[in-house]
């Protein structure tokens, strides 16, 4: 077994790693950050942020920047206890330590009425980012985790969006989308897709303004494929990567700089997204996992039969291989690329060298009630629902919205 990836344990992603994937060393972002260096400053310095599922590998990454930018206060909220000790870890334990001073961590569920608590005792907040949410298509596979879904990425949003303008927070107000909700096939993508509108559309305080993000995939973020190789290889299992499926990537870093940039000085009532060439930049997953393996010192041998490839691991590893098992890509939702822009959607220039835009559509979501039904379906364990019944739901509100159910999901593969 490389060092790099001992059974003890995961080492950090090294950077060398990380370049080879994503396929640059230098950020995409770069230059827009210094041409608005001063202006990023200006938004922060000496201002209160909130920042809400701020300890995961997007979150995290934006928070460490803007501690950079001076403000007066930086607050970050997190379900996970454990994301949010190794964020305060990470911060303190650099060279510079943690220049923020009044730097608070706490443990709430954003839509819970004690972040309401939380909201009401709180001076107002300039700046608020949201990173909250279920962001991965294997948790639409029942109604269970599908209503958790929109329960967690459209109805808590609602109300913590009413909380802040109740409270007088948030005159900058950025929450982060996907690229699944371009066209969305997923109900995952399809509920970001109703994100957005509540994004845009639940009243801010006057002379509030919004922006949020469609976002390309993070390399070696947390619950990725990518991380999942790593902890594949550091427990000697066989790697997975559906067929023929292409995916966009940016490394955790630019992932931060991307909602830095959006949030703090996007244009108002837009979308951002890289501005990445699909005839270069879509990246095949065969050969991220083929690059991965070559750079811990293996060789892939692929299989089609998971079994197969289970058995294979210590005789092809002695023989410096390693089993890839290729997967059809037929679970529900699943695309085999990833799109920014949606139909009837027109990307624009919004003032960046390598982030484009789309001006918020809204949908109609709420004239046909969709919010009221699903809160009042999340409060009601009694009420009898079926998955087929949100799918229709959904699909009268949300734009391009085409949803094949296979009967397949992703707990089913490897």
């Amino acid at each position: 077994m490389n060092a790099r990836f001992s059974s003890q344990g995961l080492s950090a992603v090294s950077p060398e790693l990380e370049a080879l994937v994503i396929g640059r060393k230098e950020s995409l972002f770069e230059a827009d950050r210094a041409r608005y260096a001063d202006a990023l400053r200006e938004q922060v310095a000496g201002k209160r942020i909130l920042v809400v599922g701020g300890g995961g590998s997007i979150g995290s990454s934006t928070v460490g920047f803007l501690t950079e930018l001076s403000p007066a206060a930086l607050h970050v909220v997190d379900l996970s206890e454990n994301y949010l000790a190794e964020l305060v870890r990470d911060l303190r334990g650099q060279p510079g330590g943690l220049p923020v001073s009044d730097f608070r961590t706490l443990p709430l569920d954003y839509g819970s009425s004690i972040m309401e608590r939380f909201l009401a005792e709180s001076a107002p907040y300039d700046c608020v980012l949201n990173f909250a949410a279920l962001k991965h298509v294997r948790s639409e596979k029942d109604v269970f985790s599908l209503l958790q879904m929109l329960d967690t990425n459209v109805v808590k949003h609602i109300r913590f969006k009413r909380w802040l303008e109740k409270y007088g927070h948030g005159a900058r107000y950025f929450a982060v989308s996907t690229d699944k909700a371009a066209n969305p096939s997923s109900l995952m993508g399809a509920s970001k897709r109703l994100m957005e509108d509540v994004v845009f559309d639940v009243s801010l305080p006057t002379g509030g303004s919004a922006t949020s993000a469609r976002f390309a995939n993070v390399a070696f973020s947390n619950g990725s494929l990518l991380q999942g190789f790593l902890f594949r290889l550091s427990k000697n299992q066989p790697l997975a990567v559906p067929r023929d499926t292409r995916r966009y990537f940016v490394s955790q870093a630019e992932a931060g700089e991307i909602c830095l940039l959006t949030s703090l000085v996007g244009p108002a009532e837009h979308v951002l997204f890289p501005s990445f060439d699909p005839a270069t930049s879509l990246i095949l997953l065969e050969q991220v996992a083929i690059e991965v393996l070559r750079f811990a010192g293996f060789e892939p041998e692929f299989f089609e039969d998971e079994a197969a490839a289970r058995r294979a691991v210590a005789g092809a590893a002695a023989c410096g291989r390693w089993p890839v098992l290729v997967t059809a890509l037929d679970t529900s939702g699943e695309k085999p690329y990833e799109e920014f822009v949606a139909h009837g959607e027109e990307a624009v220039d919004v003032g960046f060298g390598a982030l484009n835009g789309i001006a918020h559509a809204p949908g109609c979501a709420e004239s046909r009630q969709l919010y009221d039904r699903l809160s009042d379906c999340i409060g009601d364990p009694a009420r009898t629902l079926t998955k087929a019944d949100l799918v229709s739901w959904i699909a009268e509100a949300v734009p391009g919205f085409q949803h094949q159910e296979t009967g397949r999901d992703l707990d089913q593969r490897l």
